[in-house]
């Protein structure tokens, strides 16, 4: 073989060595990209404040979520993403919110307790003159047949004296009272004896006798219509009546 024989079956067999070797690489694909991460989860959180009140009263709803497209709150409806608002229920309430978006659905609560308010505070008036009178002065009792004040009533006019001493604004009748034994005109005279033996008895302790009106029923005017000396000792008085 001569020497360009030779040097073209080296090239030749150069050639099929370089095809031979490309031929035995083949190209490897690339890796496919990585899929997308998934859609993140909604968050959702709801507070009251205050979250006791009493009926009648109101309170701060708030709420926050994230990742959502679809909020609402049962009793209110939709709302936005975020939010607040004031909120006057009449009885306890539980707030439940639910928060929807591509990632699921995320829920939250919160109460809101309401109290009944307290009873109103009973205005009391100061009770009247009259009504003191009333309370304050006590009648005065007499004997049979008789019209001198007992030593068992001196405790009771000192009381009445004191009271009336007292309120020098007030003026009064004394009312003479019998039981139903006598005529009736003996027990009008009796009846006028007893409302002028209480009169002297005041006006003897300083009170203005131009306060102070008397006036006689005898037995016209029973308190106690019995007829037993227990009924007729109720009825032997000098009564007080509160002049309006």
């Amino acid at each position: 073989m001569n020497r360009k024989t030779l040097k073209l079956f080296t090239t030749t067999i150069a050639l099929a060595a370089i095809l031979a070797l490309g031929a035995c690489k083949k190209k490897v694909a690339p890796p496919p990209p990585p899929p997308p991460p998934p859609p993140a989860a909604p968050t959702a959180s709801v507070s009251v404040s205050p979250d006791t009140i009493q009926s009648g009263q109101s309170a701060t709803l708030s709420w926050q979520t994230t990742n959502a497209t679809d909020v609402s709150i049962d009793g209110i409806g939709a709302v936005q993403p975020t939010g607040s608002q004031s909120v006057t229920p009449s009885d306890s309430t539980t707030y439940h919110l639910v928060a929807k978006g591509s990632g699921g659905t995320q829920e939250a609560t919160t109460r809101l307790t309401v109290t009944a308010p307290p009873p109103p505070m009973a205005v009391t008036s100061s009770p009247s003159e009259e009504d003191l009178f009333g309370r304050n002065v006590k009648d005065i009792y007499f004997d049979y047949d008789k019209s001198d004040i007992r030593g068992d009533q001196q405790a009771a006019i000192q009381a009445d004296m004191l009271f009336i001493n007292q309120h020098s604004n007030i003026n009064f009748t004394i009312e003479g009272h019998c039981d139903s034994r006598g005529s009736t005109e003996y027990n009008l005279a009796l009846g006028d004896q007893r409302a002028s033996a209480v009169k002297s008895a005041l006006t003897t302790a300083g009170i203005n006798p131009s306060r102070i009106k008397t006036i006689s029923y005898g037995k016209e005017k029973p308190f106690c219509m019995e007829e037993n000396e227990a009924c007729w000792q109720q009825n032997r008085r000098g009564h007080f009546v509160y002049q309006k």
